[in-house]
């Protein structure tokens, strides 16, 4: 049994697991194992597991996929039939016992939330987050009717115009992350009152306008999973090529951020300038008026 790290970008995909006629990350490892004869046409490795479902955009940097295979199929020899959205980079040898999913001792999330400080209060956003730190029933931050009851830790740290959330625990409900994130930024931005924390951790179910929706996915990445007496070692080379091909990809979306900033920029400013005309238009056309006026006396 092998278990190995493995980095991808959610945002192409429709989630992880496998799902019928769209494009999935478990996809794109399958067809690498196949192609590489790790596993028949059709068929998925012996004993895979992966220690979590991320939901569509979610991305990864410490997925953990194990299944039986020969000693050569390493992270390298993976990458080599991964396209470049999805990378591994780190491989352990497995007890027979280990289970990708089952085994872990802890999970960790980090979510970006764009919140600049000129009208989010840090404070309120922290309190909000403390107050749902320890053991809860999450039944309102979750579309789970079973398993809602988890312990989890973290923090919030200000980055610039963005709140890094930190959650860890041993398991996630679905959405909890995502609708944690959606708690902290009402509180923090006033669009909640602090006490809306006391509603959702509460008993009674709130739905409609009084529920919590699950932030969007494409800021959350999962960051560690963790496991008992495992250790993984780095590929450097396919870590090298890891750590390329996300560089690569950062550089093209500060390329299209800068790109649509001067759109935005543009359009404002068109948009200003149209009115300045306007203005005048309707000021000339006024003295226009006025004259004919004048010489129709």
């Amino acid at each position: 049994m092998r278990a190995f790290r493995v980095a991808y970008d959610g945002r192409p995909y429709h989630g992880f697991q496998r799902q019928p006629d769209v494009p999935t990350v478990e996809d794109a490892l399958f067809d690498a194992c196949r192609a590489l004869g790790v596993c028949d046409d059709d068929e998925e490795p012996t004993d895979y597991a992966a220690a979590g479902r991320t939901d569509a955009g979610v991305s990864a940097l410490a997925q953990t996929v194990a299944f039986e295979c020969p000693d050569w199929c390493t992270p390298r020899a993976l990458n080599s039939e991964l396209p470049g959205t999805v990378r591994a980079w780190a491989a352990a040898d497995a007890p027979d016992d280990f289970h990708a999913r089952h085994r872990p001792t802890r999970r960790e999330y980090v979510y970006d939330l764009h919140a600049p400080s000129d009208g989010f209060d840090d404070d309120r956003a922290r309190d909000a987050f403390d107050a749902c730190r320890g053991e809860h029933d999450f039944h309102n931050l979750t579309p789970d009717t079973h398993g809602t009851a988890r312990a989890i830790d973290g923090d919030l740290t200000r980055d610039g115009d963005f709140l890094l959330v930190r959650v860890e625990a041993g398991g996630f409900a679905r959405e909890l992350v995502r609708r944690l994130v959606s708690l902290v930024r009402a509180v923090g931005s006033g669009a909640a009152p602090p006490s809306k924390v006391d509603d959702v951790l509460g008993p009674s179910h709130l739905a409609g306008p009084e529920g919590v929706p699950a932030a969007p996915p494409t800021p959350l990445l999962l960051t560690a999973v963790d496991y008992p007496n495992v250790e993984f070692d780095v590929d450097s080379m396919a870590a090298e090529s890891t750590a390329a091909a996300f560089g690569e990809q950062a550089l093209a979306d500060r390329i299209g951020w800068r790109v649509g900033s001067r759109i935005r920029n543009g359009v404002e400013r068109a948009g200003d300038l149209s009115d300045g005309n306007a203005d005048a238009a309707g000021e000339n056309g006024g003295v226009g008026r006025s004259r004919g006026d004048a010489r129709s006396q």
